[in-house]
């Protein structure tokens, strides 16, 4: 289960009516929750989705809220505390198609919320650290495995050839 966080929010920014869908506002987000604000802005900055540049601009201004704001906080100890889209009104639209039909276009837009707390010092986790992958077993050295003995070669399940030329011959006079 999953611990809950009783911090204060220090700072939010929302984005409304964002021209673009939710569900691909989601895909961004998704990536950026949790994580601390220097980490979140690169990750928008270096991201091809189109959804990161209006995000990267929406995180830069809570950025600058939490340090407007009567308690100051130390910008490094921020963090991505919630992120979500909602959905925003949909444009309806219509292009014709053969016969005199016509086909509805949806142009969808989404509010996107961002809300920042602050970690006390001691829970900081300094760049690249903290999230290493488990330990892996020890193998054997290169060039062997524990199936077969030590100097035989592995023949990768194809008979070996042997020197004796084909046919049965066994020399010529």
């Amino acid at each position: 289960m999953a611990k809950i966080d009783n911090r204060p929010v220090v700072a939010q920014a929302t984005l409304m009516h964002h021209r673009g869908s939710a569900q691909k506002a989601r895909l961004v987000l998704d990536q950026i929750r949790g994580r601390n604000v220097n980490d979140a802005l690169g990750l928008l900055r270096f991201s091809p989705k189109v959804a990161s540049n209006p995000l990267e601009k929406l995180l830069r201004s809570a950025v600058a809220n939490a340090e407007r704001s009567e308690e100051k906080v130390d910008v490094d100890t921020l963090y991505v505390a919630e992120a979500y889209a909602g959905p925003g009104p949909t444009l309806k639209r219509f292009r014709g198609r053969a016969f005199g039909r016509a086909f509805r276009i949806l142009h969808r837009s989404c509010h996107i919320t961002l809300k920042l707390k602050a970690k006390a010092v001691h829970e900081l986790v300094p760049h690249g650290k903290g999230t290493t992958a488990p330990a892996r077993e020890k193998t054997a050295p290169k060039g062997q495995t524990s199936k077969r003995a030590p100097g035989k070669k592995a023949t990768k399940g194809r008979a070996v050839k042997s020197a004796r030329p084909a046919g049965g011959a066994a020399s010529e006079e």
